[in-house]
């Protein structure tokens, strides 16, 4: 018998192990794939001597997480790299929209195409700095975030405070058009908003993407070097250290409960694992509540709830491993990590429009990944590790060209169809290619069964379903209505994004009533 069984060796069942285990907890962290990582890890398996993230790549969250900061990675092994810039889009009408190092060289290349729009970006960036340990509090910290709330409270309040707020609900097409005249910065605003499976027009994009380029803009897009997996193998090292154990190849078929307490977890081999106080579930919540729990366990109105559940949308990937740098039609002055392909905000509003209505974009949103221009670990001198994904409906309805099956056919299709957008931003890109991958949703789901469908967010970013409401109204904590069980997972509030948050609210929560009942 263990203290705590944490299912699922993604970041956030990593995190959360790691903070039970420095209590002194006895803990046993069970995966089921053969490796660890969850949706955060790398390979050689597109290219030999191209390390290919297999999911996730940039980390902005991971540094302002206070929780992965404290664990302090550096000591088992984790080094960060940054590209030149952060972030960057092609401009349609020529140039480049690019979040530098310094806030005055970004400034400075908005001001070049519209005048005052650097002034704007400025003072933006200034009261980012004003709040940011307050918001990053309100938005990571167990809800209702009491103390991060209050800091920020004091913030909100000032000369300011109504236009802070406002911030908050605000879209990113209204946030944009508000601040600025010129196109880059709307654009550097609304791309990075797509990050969430947010429209321009969605409440709460604002807040989104003014969060991302904000952490871009002071931290840069950080990449773990020599692949994301050294960031998940830095948890396993921590964790080992403090005595921790890790099984792979162990799925979990089921959580065993006792008088309405979880008191240890199935495996697919027929083991009953006993947990003296507590499990944690770094699963999504449907699988939770639909598949591990026993039916007599979960409360009516849970199950009711559970319906309604709503996934963000699907994803396709694309891995390339090109002989030589992208060849940009315009080269940028600072090469960015991370680029988005879109013509303007009026084509995501379209590109978001078809998805919500069932249909494939006709010109989907790129989001891409220069690799070896953010980590030159990546790929032999000269040439590119990069990658590409883009949304795709969960359910697809009344599309001509693509009937939803995902068949070889429809997926080397669809794949065509974002190589096309990237070779019109930069022509002789196809031309480069030494090999592709194609990971069609049904493929991420295979590699992480946390990705439903493609969904990598655990579950849509929209308001209705974050903070109190996330993963079902009046769930919006770690706790579940089984004593002793924690939801670890992005399907728990604050959701999707690599940022520890997840796994350290379970934690805390488990550590806390754990506490209770030896009094």
């Amino acid at each position: 018998m263990t203290d705590a069984i944490v299912i699922g060796a993604g970041p956030n069942g990593l995190v959360a192990a790691n903070l039970l285990a420095d209590q002194g907890w006895e803990v046993l962290l069970l995966e089921a794939h053969d490796e660890i990582g969850g949706a955060v890890r790398s390979a050689e398996d597109v290219a030999p001597g191209f390390v290919h993230d297999t999911f996730s790549s940039f980390y902005p969250l991971a540094a302002v997480s206070p929780t992965i900061q404290a664990l302090e990675l550096d000591r088992w092994g984790l080094q960060w790299s940054n590209a030149p810039a952060a972030v960057g889009n092609p401009m349609t009408d020529g140039g480049w929209a690019i979040v530098h190092d310094d806030p005055f060289d970004t400034a400075a290349d908005l001001d070049r195409v519209t005048p005052g729009d650097g002034d704007s970006w400025l003072e933006m960036y200034d009261d980012w700095r004003r709040i940011q340990h307050g918001m990053v509090g309100l938005l990571l910290d167990p809800f209702p975030p009491v103390r991060s709330g209050g800091s920020l409270a004091l913030h909100l309040l000032g000369r300011r405070g109504l236009e802070r707020i406002r911030l908050l609900a605000s879209s990113v097409r209204s946030l944009g058009d508000r601040r600025f005249r010129g196109e880059a910065a709307k654009m550097l605003l609304a791309t990075n908003a797509q990050h969430a499976d947010l429209s321009p027009e969605s409440a709460g994009s604002g807040l989104m993407g003014w969060l991302l380029v904000m952490l871009g803009q002071q931290f840069g897009y950080p990449v773990p070097r020599g692949g994301a997996g050294q960031l998940s193998q830095a948890l396993a090292n921590r964790l080992k250290d403090r005595g921790g154990v890790i099984r792979c190849g162990s799925r979990v078929t089921g959580i065993e409960v006792r008088g309405g307490r979880a008191t240890g977890v199935w495996t697919a081999g027929g083991e009953l694992l006993a947990a003296r106080r507590a499990v944690l579930a770094d699963v999504s919540a449907p699988a939770l509540y639909g598949e591990l729990l026993p039916a007599d366990a979960v409360p009516g109105r849970v199950k009711r709830a559970m319906r309604g559940f709503e996934w963000d949308p699907g994803t396709v990937k694309v891995d390339w491993a090109l002989d030589g740098l992208i060849p940009w039609r315009e080269k940028p002055s600072k090469s960015p990590g991370t680029v988005h392909l879109a013509d303007s905000v009026d084509a995501l509003s379209l590109a978001a429009a078809q998805i919500a209505a069932g249909r494939v974009p006709a010109e989907p949103f790129l989001l891409m990944g220069q690799m070896t221009t953010a980590d030159p670990t990546r790929s032999p001198a000269g040439t590119e590790a990069v990658w590409a994904y883009t949304h795709v409906p969960q359910r697809i309805r009344g599309d001509a060209d693509f009937s939803g099956a995902w068949t070889a056919d429809e997926v080397e299709r669809f794949a065509d169809r974002m190589q096309d957008q990237v070779e019109r931003a930069a022509p002789g890109f196809t031309s480069r290619i030494v090999r592709r991958r194609i990971l069609a949703p049904a493929d991420l789901q295979a590699r992480d069964a946390n990705l439903v469908g493609g969904a990598v967010n655990g579950g849509t970013a929209a308001l209705h379903q974050q903070l109190v409401f996330r993963p079902i109204p009046g769930l919006g904590r770690a706790e579940t209505p089984v004593k002793g069980l924690y939801l670890a997972s992005a399907s728990a509030h604050p959701g999707g994004g690599v940022h520890g948050a997840c796994g350290s609210n379970a934690a805390r929560a488990a550590i806390f009533h754990a506490r209770l009942t030896r009094r």
